[in-house]
């Protein structure tokens, strides 16, 4: 009777780059370095980490191209700790999404989950001067448009007012999501052409939940929060995707004239 052995797969080894990122993004914090600090010297990194001068520098340009370090050359030059923007972040994962087939409803589905959550969260962190920016917003498209500029400067406005609530989260990751779902929603092609669209838009429904909301928030009533944001990122949906829909009635009847 013969006994078959089964081969466990060999594990796989990771390059001594990514080895050497993950080691001085561990010394970062450990060292509790800031941007602006300064790396060691690459001589220094080579001795540390018993590498090669070209392995080190090949880890240091990923760490650049991370966005979390930066270098400079010259006199007094080196690498240096950065400080990743929320902007450059969003563009990192935007390139991730460029070639997939991203939509109004797989961003919605997000939304849908989150804003409430991110709503409640706010609450007690926003202040007088966040609750005048909410108020500001508002009166930016509480009226129609008088020419195309304007109409999507509305457009924009209502998407940064859900921002200025995400912000004053005291849940970072939270607050990160919500506002990256912001601007797909600025920059997805299909979002584009119906803010571009010459119709007007009803904003009654949305601007009243947003009167609610603030006064909600105003009221540190959490529960009402997130009930009226959950209605709320309904009726932003379903608004949406009617607006997609005779976007794309309009496109086949042009194409069959």
């Amino acid at each position: 009777m013969s006994i078959e052995m089964t081969h466990q797969p060999e594990p796989v080894r990771r390059k001594r780059t990514d080895e050497i990122v993950d080691a001085i993004k561990e010394s970062i914090i450990s060292e509790n370095l800031l941007p602006g600090d300064r790396l060691p010297q690459e001589k220094d990194l080579i001795t540390r980490y018993a590498a090669g001068k070209g392995t080190v520098r090949e880890a240091l340009k990923s760490l650049e191209v991370q966005g979390l370090i930066r270098t400079k050359t010259g006199p007094g030059g080196g690498a240096f700790i950065d400080s990743m923007t929320e902007s450059r972040a969003m563009s990192l994962l935007s390139n991730y999404l460029f070639t997939r087939q991203l939509s109004i409803s797989n961003i919605y589905a997000l939304r849908k989950a989150l804003e409430p959550l991110v709503a409640v969260s706010a609450i007690g962190n926003i202040d007088a001067k966040g609750f005048v920016q909410l108020h500001q917003l508002i009166a930016v498209y509480d009226h129609e448009p008088a020419d195309e500029a304007e109409r999507w400067e509305q457009r924009m406005a209502e998407l940064d007012f859900h921002g200025v609530v995400a912000s004053y989260s005291d849940n970072v990751l939270l607050a990160f999501i919500c506002h990256f779902l912001q601007r797909l929603l600025k920059d997805l092609a299909v979002c584009k052409d119906i803010y571009q669209r010459p119709e007007p838009v009803a904003r009654s429904v949305g601007i009243d939940y947003q009167y609610r909301l603030i006064d909600a928030m105003r009221r540190q009533d959490a529960a009402t929060v997130q009930q009226i944001m959950t209605e709320h990122m309904q009726h932003a949906e379903d608004a949406m995707l009617g607006l997609e829909a005779t976007l794309e009635e309009r496109f086949l009847s042009d194409r069959t004239e």
